[in-house]
């Protein structure tokens, strides 16, 4: 085979479980944000991140948690053929706090864990062989069955030309050198840790350390005579990390801490200096592998982290190929780098899950005219969630097993149909703005972000809010306030928003009424996710909002039509309108589709299949004049 991959990381895959209360003693975390960890993990990630192709060899539990990591791993672009699914054995756990600057105590559980278990069976001669260089860490020397895999790997990797680079990878207690509670201890001596270790430098291409991970590789409790003594076995690149002041990179004979090249440094806030090791390396790699010069290397093995102590997770905050240069191309980089809005939002942007390209949504997330529904008809508002679940399964039948479909639904008559359309693979938007408030309201959740964490991380939140640039300036601030923290929330709870604008029903609807107003919107800072705008009467109204969003944010997945209850062939016309904007990915039509079904089957007019069967043909309907408008349902 020939080389498809740039890097295969080898060894540890844990989650992490890093505490959300920032300050606070292991013991007090009442509550925890899950990733991907573990040294090699991170680093398949981070260098996917950057556009390496990267693969990760190792072992996680036939369990819920190894689902996670391999899924995630694939959303990641991470290949995971080389991820071995252990039966007997669970995936590794972490727990993690920032108690302090720099101190972040951490407990690994790791008894007979499933990565701990890779043997030389799971290394594949075709896997190593496909990758232009391989990662080996130290903890998997620590043991006589990971040793062995990666000496395998080791031996492939050279006989196929491929390069060996060596992250030292040194956790004490991992190798039974430090109680468990001292997990974020960095050094203890050890004669059998470095014999072990000066094993494998002979045939590393590459070799990374902090100070203390070369005292432990060179045997040597000082960092200059520990390079020195690595670099009489071994002419790999030397690559030494010094945390704060950056780093060091060694070609040749060493005799001073000059004789290397240093890149750039960033003087940035440490917020959480787990993970930046392997953000570090995920940067040097991405040089490395590409042959850019040493001082470029160590800038972007800088820079990455740099990203990674400034926040709080590990893979999760490693930045993207878009990030990394807008912050590169940075006049003025601010110390306090997580509150930079502009690289958060590139960083969201950029590593959000994958959505649709195009989206037909049938919205029934409608409350106040279902309710009036159900109170013209003398039925009780029980039967409502009913109803929300045969509305999912008109739209199911629409779409069969076609990606791009979607559905509105409330957390308050629609929970069961929401059930229902995560099991049928929907996009999924939820309402949170009180029904018909102007000013907005969410009187029924005051404090948002609470209220988000409930949801699953799919949900994307959905606000409608009545406003034209004509409303008056006290009714425009509290608009603009409510919308301020409804986008903080979202993002602090990382779910997508999408801004549903109507501004027809309280003022004139003119040329550029509708782009004024998203144009409002960015001035505020604030960056849906998706606009759901209603139809306007002119393409020049249309190329003002798609200029406007365009120019602001680029990276917005686009916009969908709502209905108004409008009737078909006005929808169907507007679908037409609209043929050849782009930003335009759909549309979330609802009481076009559901209306005169749910009045009859409320006054039991029509039975559970009549309903279904008379809201899955209208839903039908619009999606073929939306393809016969030219538009095409297509994979995210």
């Amino acid at each position: 085979m020939g080389q498809v991959l740039d890097v295969v990381t080898i060894g540890r895959c844990s989650v992490d479980l890093y505490g959300q209360q920032i300050g606070s003693r292991l013991e007090d975390i009442a509550s925890f944000a899950k990733s991907v960890g573990g040294c090699p993990a991170n680093i398949a990630i981070g260098t996917a991140r950057l556009g390496l192709k990267s693969a990760l060899l190792t072992r996680v539990g036939a369990e819920q948690m190894g689902g996670f990591v391999r899924e995630q791993l694939a959303r990641e672009g991470v290949e995971t053929k080389g991820v071995t699914v252990d039966p007997e054995r669970l995936t590794a756990l972490v727990l993690l706090a920032v108690e302090d600057e720099g101190v972040s105590p951490m407990i690994f559980y790791r008894s007979d864990c499933a990565d701990m278990a890779l043997c030389e069976d799971d290394v594949s001669d075709e896997l190593i062989a496909s990758a232009r260089a391989i990662v080996v860490t130290g903890t998997h020397f620590s043991k006589p069955n990971t040793e062995a895999a990666q000496l395998k790997a080791i031996r492939l990797a050279k006989a196929a030309g491929g390069k060996v680079v060596f992250d030292i990878d040194y956790r004490p207690n991992l190798w039974g050198l430090a109680g468990h509670a001292q997990g974020f201890e960095r050094y203890v001596a050890s004669d059998h840790v470095s014999s072990k270790l000066q094993l494998i430098l002979p045939d590393c291409d590459l070799i990374v350390g902090t100070e203390e991970e070369m005292m432990i590789a060179g045997g040597i409790s000082d960092p200059l005579a520990a390079l020195k003594a690595i670099r009489a076995v071994s002419s790999a690149t030397l690559v030494l990390k010094r945390g704060a002041m950056g780093c060091i990179i060694f070609d040749g004979p060493i005799e001073t801490l000059e004789d290397g090249v240093a890149g750039r440094g960033f003087p940035i806030e440490v917020f959480n200096v787990l993970g930046a090791g392997d953000a570090f390396m995920s940067g040097l790699l991405a040089g490395w592998l590409r042959g850019k010069p040493h001082g470029e290397c160590a800038t972007m093995a800088n820079a990455c982290g740099a990203f990674a102590v400034s926040r709080l997770l590990c893979s999760p905050e490693y930045p993207t190929s878009a990030e990394l240069d807008a912050f590169l191309a940075k006049d003025q980089i601010r110390r306090r780098l997580r509150k930079d809005e502009d690289l958060n939002h590139i960083h969201w942007a950029t590593t959000r899950r994958p959505g649709p390209e195009r989206l037909m949504a049938l919205a029934c997330d409608h409350r106040m005219q279902i309710e009036e529904m159900a109170e013209a008809a003398g039925a009780p508002r029980e039967r409502i969630e009913d109803f929300k679940v045969l509305a999912v399964e008109a739209a199911s039948r629409v779409a069969g097993d076609q990606p791009g479909f979607g559905v509105l639904l409330d957390g308050i008559y629609g929970q069961k149909a929401l059930y229902r359309a995560a099991a049928k693979g929907f996009w999924i938007g939820r309402p949170v703005e009180k029904p018909g408030s102007r000013p907005l309201d969410f009187d029924h959740m005051p404090d948002l972000g609470s209220h988000l964490t409930e949801w699953p991380v799919d949900h994307v939140v959905k606000c409608l809010c009545f406003y034209h640039p004509d409303d008056p300036a006290e009714l425009k601030a509290r608009q603009d306030r409510e919308l301020l923290r409804l986008s903080d929330a979202a993002r602090t709870v990382g779910r997508e928003l999408l801004v549903e604008i109507i501004a027809g029903k309280h003022g004139a609807l003119e040329e550029d009424t509708v782009a004024s107003i998203v144009r409002h919107v960015y001035d505020l800072g604030i960056k849906p996710d998706w606009w759901k705008l209603e139809p306007q009467k002119s393409v020049s109204a249309w190329q003002r909002i798609e200029a406007a969003i365009a120019e602001r944010d680029p990276y917005c997945r686009g916009i969908v039509l709502l209905g108004l209850d409008a009737p078909e062939a006005e929808l169907t016309a507007a679908f037409r309108a609209v043929a050849d904007v782009s930003m335009v990915k759909g549309f979330a039509v609802g009481r076009t589709i559901f209306a005169d079904a749910a009045r009859r089957w409320l006054r039991g007019e029509i039975d559970d299949e009549t309903a279904i069967a008379d809201m899955a043909r209208r839903f039908g309907a619009l999606v073929d004049a939306w393809q016969g408008a030219g538009r095409q349902i297509e994979a995210a």
